[in-house]
């Protein structure tokens, strides 16, 4: 019986062997991590025989010896600076040429310098049409063409041209009339801007995603008779004039369909930029002009308004070249290159980009941020999105773009089944790796990564972005996804938008470079956020930005100005209001800001910026508002998801036929997001207490119309708060955080 017993228990046993055995094999899964495992080992071999080569070829020693270089250092030798780039330590003084004086003068003698090139390009739209999507709805898509180009020359006369027709409208204009500029980034807005310059005309920018009630404020506050715009936004006008009883002419940049003029009030006369420039090449009598010095207003920028109706900061001649030549010393473009062109020009980073781009040659071709891929909400399925055609070598951009950018590269990854998603992650590790090391990979990049730098043409080889902090993760992604360095800077609009830039030889993320040449940075206590220039191990404190890229001050607004703007040894200095770490090779690293910091209930600081640009790198958010109550110990959050992730992750969870409204309520989901978010806090590094333990998935997309964001879609904290304090309240109403 016993020997019975054990032979059926060892049949059992070798069965169930067999079972699992069977299962392992036929399980895709088994076959995939084999695969995987064969290529490392295929690598290995290879990295064991090509190293010799790869050492000596790309002296990997040499890159991390230039990594680790020190950047800047303090004037004073003391902790608090001020820090000066090593390069310009003694004179502090970067000038372009001693005869220019403006911009406009320094566009005429490029014209002069590069009079056949090609300078502005824009892309003709030939029509529109509907397109209907799976789901039904129905989207209008644009038709487009190729590039047309103006070359330098070209580009000159047409300012010639525009600036006369101009003057003849306002034959008393001074430096003290202001021209209003309120349209998308176009070449027509660069000619306009210059045309302004070359008759000592200031120029006041308003975003073209401003309010109605911001653009009314701007207007009138600057007593602007002209407001020059574009087809899209000159239907605004037709109930915004009496609101604006000062202007006079109203001069709009023509479009595939134009405007009808049918209603207007008749207190403006409405030209096309065509015919103000036929106006100017017909005159026979030209109005005389007094050249701008270096020390009249060219610009009063308006900024977005995150803390209430946006500020008019003032801006000079001598800004602007002084940060202009600040710049060149740090972006390495060269004839040959292309920019192409798609943030805000009245965004005063967009602005200095394009003029380093004319500076050496470099011609810029329009795009917006629907047309710039192939997959671009405006691009007809089948045609080529801009960045396809212009294949660009440099671009600018923004910690919003390129979140969007790393989300849409992870779902086609993610969508691409699981030897797609393993392959790329060990891809992905292991020229993180080299990075690391000092080595690139020449073959990988070609094999994996064009692919992905195909998406903005395949020929990029420098990005700066700016405007906000963008989280280490995303920076990283970016710098190995599409082979090409990620220059990440840090300024404002009342600093021309200089204070410091990465070079091309700082490989490190969540830095923002040291000093740029034209200003010094000094570190000030910060007592009541806990930050000290004496702090280990590293001096921490609010920046504070010297030179003379620092602006004139706020537009009518003199105690705002004497706040935050001074004169020290006849140097002017701006108070930035951030928070920043001077590491040893004298890079900078923004680790808070004031009007950001919050201090929960038993004495923690929660920087929200800090917590939000962490968590935008999550796949389900749009965008993200952190909230925290000083009464309370923890932190919650207001989610605006991503459309597309948040159904896939409906259908992950089992949930389907559910509106977008109805997902955002099913608690299931809520609680996925909030686990979503607690893994990506800790993975980069955020401490318990600033992780929000409580989440609302918001149905609606913050956009500036909604007055929830900026034009630069910053948030807007009061007025979040107030419109969703009933949501901010019931999140709060349990005492014991967590799903």
């Amino acid at each position: 019986m016993k020997i019975i017993l054990q032979k059926l228990n060892d049949h059992i046993q070798t069965t169930k062997m067999g079972n699992r055995v069977k299962e392992i094999v036929t399980n895709p899964e088994t076959w995939i991590r084999l695969a995987i495992m064969i290529i490392k080992v295929i690598v290995l071999v290879f990295d064991c025989i090509t190293w010799p080569l790869y050492y000596y070829t790309q002296k990997p020693w040499a890159v991390k010896n230039a990594e680790t270089k020190r950047r800047c250092r303090s004037v004073s030798g003391k902790p608090e600076g001020p820090y000066r780039h090593e390069i310009s330590f003694s004179p502090l003084k970067l000038v372009i040429s001693e005869e220019v004086n403006t911009l406009y003068e320094l566009f005429k003698m490029l014209s002069i310098q590069y009079p056949g090139e090609v300078c502005l390009g824009t892309r003709e739209q030939l029509g529109e049409e509907d397109e209907v999507q799976p789901n039904g709805k129905v989207f209008k898509k644009f038709i487009l063409g190729s590039y047309n180009w103006d070359t330098f020359q070209d580009v000159v006369i047409r300012i010639k041209n525009f600036s006369r027709g101009l003057r003849s409208l306002i034959p008393n204009a001074t430096n003290e009339t202001n021209v209003v500029l309120f349209a998308e980034t176009r070449a027509e807005w660069i000619i306009a801007a210059l045309s302004c310059f070359r008759y000592n005309i200031p120029i006041v920018t308003l975003y073209a995603t401003l309010g109605e009630e911001a653009i009314i404020h701007g207007i009138n506050e600057t007593e602007a008779t002209v407001v020059i715009t574009s087809h899209e936004l000159l239907p605004k006008f037709k109930n915004l004039l009496e609101k604006i009883p000062g202007v006079k002419h109203i001069i709009y940049m023509e479009g595939f369909k134009n405007p009808s003029l049918a209603g207007f009030p008749t207190q403006a006369d409405i030209y096309t930029f065509n015919a103000v420039e036929k106006l100017g090449k017909d005159a026979t009598k030209y109005n005389g002009r007094t050249p701008a010095s270096r020390n009249d207003v060219a610009i009063i920028m308006y900024t977005s308004g995150s803390t209430g109706l946006p500020k008019g900061v003032v801006i000079s001649h001598n800004n602007l070249l002084a940060s202009l030549a600040s710049f060149t010393r740090y972006v390495n473009v060269k004839p040959g290159d292309l920019y192409m062109a798609y943030l805000p020009l009245a965004h005063v980073l967009e602005l200095s980009s394009e003029f380093l781009c004319l500076m050496n040659g470099v011609p810029i071709g329009y795009s917006s941020p629907l047309t710039i891929s192939d997959n671009s909400s405006k691009i007809k399925k089948g045609t080529q999105g801009d960045a396809t055609i212009l294949k660009p070598t440099f671009m600018t951009s923004v910690p919003l773009i390129l979140d969007r950018m790393y989300k849409t590269v992870m779902e086609v990854v993610n969508a691409g089944g699981s030897f797609s998603k393993q392959f790329f992650q060990f891809a992905y590790d292991y020229k993180r790796s080299a990075l690391k090391r000092g080595y690139t990979t020449p073959i990988l990049d070609l094999v994996l990564f064009r692919k992905i730098k195909n998406l903005l043409g395949g020929r990029l080889r420098i990005m700066v972005t700016g405007g906000a902090p963008v989280s280490p993760d995303t920076h990283e992604f970016i710098r190995i996804c599409f082979c090409c360095p990620l220059l990440q800077g840090y300024g404002l609009t009342e600093t021309t938008a200089c204070a410091t830039v990465m070079d091309l030889e700082d490989s490190s993320v969540g830095r923002v470079g040291p000093p740029m040449m034209c200003c010094d940075i000094l570190l000030e206590d910060w007592v009541e956020g806990g930050y000290r220039v004496t702090d280990k191990p590293h001096p921490r404190g609010e920046l504070l930005i010297g030179g003379e890229n620092v602006t004139l001050g706020y537009y009518n607004l003199p105690e705002k100005t004497n706040e935050e703007f001074f004169v020290r040894d006849g140097r002017r200095w701006f108070r930035s209001g951030d928070i920043g770490e001077m590491f040893r090779d004298g890079t900078v690293k923004i680790i808070d800001r004031k009007k950001d910091l919050v201090k929960l209930q038993f004495g923690e600081y929660v920087s929200l910026g800090k917590v939000e640009s962490e968590l935008k790198t999550v796949s389900v958010v749009e965008n993200v508002c952190v909230y925290a109550d000083s009464s309370q110990s923890y932190t919650v959050a207001l989610i605006t998801p991503n459309l597309k992730a948040l159904a896939q992750l409906g259908v992950k969870l089992g949930i389907q036929g559910k509106t977008v409204e109805e997902l955002c309520d099913d608690v299931e989901v809520e609680n996925e997001v909030l686990k979503m978010l607690q893994v990506q806090g800790k993975k980069g590094g955020l401490q318990n207490f600033e992780i929000p333990t409580k989440v609302r998935l918001i149905p609606e997309t913050w956009l500036p119309d909604s007055g929830l964001v900026t034009a630069a879609y910053k948030l807007k904290r009061k007025n979040i708060q107030d419109h969703y304090q009933d949501e901010i309240d019931h999140m709060y109403a349990n005492k014991n955080p967590g799903p």
